[in-house]
């Protein structure tokens, strides 16, 4: 039904804005006030995935990848930056360095335009295996050979790199060259430099490296301070390290719990577990929460100690904080068990550890299947090593043979060939002592002259 009394109403309203319309602007400003920002910014689209690299991360064998690569070549593919730099990061955490130089040598002729970031990690993977003279060579192509410019990220990844490998001298060459380069030196070229003075054990210089940033502007990171904390404590100079923790709080550069963790390592270091317990537990009031690092730090001193028990304690400290322990911790405990005689207790926590949804990594299994081995348990050893390998992790070459010897004393054939059959793959050869050690112990054996031809039959 129609209400006479609110149709009048509105009539009476609409006459009076008639006659007196309202201030257009105060409306409009009012308008707009209501009205909520709109973001008229284009969301760019997302981009599609690349076949060939979505291919490409479900391979694991780098052989398997270039020929990939060349598949999707042959069937018209037209591979740019993205594919190449996918196939090249894979090649080099490989170490399959060989592989790569022909795709370097077809970007480079192709003028295909890269990214910085491709050449930092090959800068580095160079580095790693201890070319640190083609990580030269990668530098000084870019902006010539390849179409990508310097950048101050390139030359201090590649100065860190000369560093790393002994050449501090051409480090601080390159640092000398930098205005000349077109580049300003930040906190991260300075830190490279204290950091060469410092595995030199030349606080003083390092300290120079410091006050020059100062001068120049440069505002020290908390990485700057840390490597001096770190260097002092390491030293014993705890006392000396708290002040440069003061300095830097006045000075505006929050403090972390890596700082905290280099404090407490330094106190633990001189016998001061509790002190370093107590700095744990006061540094949340300077405005910094404690982290994984910090009850590592505790941990590790514990167990060097031989004071297991207390240091899986420190779990139960952990959960009233509501910290999930991560893969460092659980493998502190697994370390330190297996190296007091314990691995069916360090087995328990690597079980406990997936059960809580924490992945072990490669260090886990290999001080587990370790430590199995020096306890004799070279079954369990095998079973952890399969779960180790299903993982896709791999032993390193002595546990390999450990594992190989012990099965053998212990009248395990088969398991001895599956772990030499293992070895096989990663091409990882028995070393001449290894062998002399196994046939010392066949040759005294009944079963020696069987046992030697099933082990030699894999790598025939």
């Amino acid at each position: 039904m129609p209400n006479p009394a609110r149709e009048a109403k509105f009539i009476t309203r609409a006459r009076r804005n008639k006659l007196n319309p309202p201030n257009s602007e105060s409306f409009d400003s009012k308008t707009r006030q209501k009205q909520k920002p709109q973001n008229t910014r284009l969301h760019p689209k997302p981009r599609k995935p690349i076949p060939f690299i979505s291919d490409l991360k479900q391979i694991h064998s780098p052989l398997e990848s270039l020929t990939l690569f060349h598949q999707y070549r042959e069937n018209g593919f037209k591979h740019d930056y993205p594919s190449y730099s996918s196939l090249i990061y894979k090649l080099a955490k490989t170490q399959n360095f060989e592989e790569i130089e022909p795709l370097l040598d077809f970007i480079k002729r192709r003028g295909i335009r890269c990214r910085d970031t491709m050449f930092i990690a090959l800068i580095e993977h160079y580095a790693k295996r201890g070319l640190i003279d083609r990580s030269i060579e990668v530098f000084y192509e870019l902006g010539r050979g390849f179409n990508c410019d310097e950048t101050l990220q390139c030359l201090n990844t590649l100065m860190n790199a000369m560093v790393s490998n002994g050449r501090f001298g051409d480090a601080v060459g390159l640092f000398g060259r930098c205005k000349e380069m077109g580049f300003r030196p930040n906190s991260v070229t300075y830190n490279v430099i204290m950091k060469g003075w410092l595995a030199k054990c030349e606080f003083g210089e390092a300290q120079k490296v410091f006050d020059e940033m100062l001068e120049r502007e440069v505002r020290p990171s908390v990485v700057s301070y840390n490597s001096l904390i770190g260097f002092l404590c390491k030293k014993g100079e705890v006392e000396k390290a708290m002040g440069l923790l003061d300095e830097m709080t006045k000075k505006g550069t929050q403090s972390n719990a890596v700082t905290y963790a280099l404090l407490m390592e330094g106190l633990c270091s001189l016998g001061k577990h509790k002190e370093a317990k107590k700095l744990m537990f006061d540094m949340e009031y300077r405005g910094c929460k404690p982290r994984m690092v910090n009850f590592g730090v505790l941990m590790s001193d514990l167990g060097k100690r031989g004071m297991i028990d207390e240091a899986k304690a420190l779990l139960l400290e952990m959960k009233k904080m509501r910290m999930k322990p991560d893969v460092v911790i659980y493998n502190i405990l697994i370390n330190y068990l297996c190296k007091e005689g314990r691995p069916e207790e360090a087995y328990k926590i690597l079980v406990d550890m997936q059960l809580k949804r924490c992945k072990p990594n490669a260090a886990s299994y290999r001080m587990l299947v370790d430590g199995l081995c020096k306890a004799g348990e070279f079954e369990r050893g095998v079973g952890v090593l399969n779960a180790m390998l299903l993982s896709r992790h791999c032993p390193r070459l002595e546990t390999f043979c450990s594992l190989v010897i012990g099965l053998c004393k212990s009248g395990k054939v088969d398991d001895a060939s599956f772990v030499l059959e293992e070895m096989e793959k990663r091409n990882m050869k028995f070393q001449c002592d290894d062998w002399q050690s196994l046939i010392s112990y066949t040759c005294a054996n009944e079963v020696g002259g069987e046992l030697l031809r099933d082990l030699a039959l894999p790598s025939s």
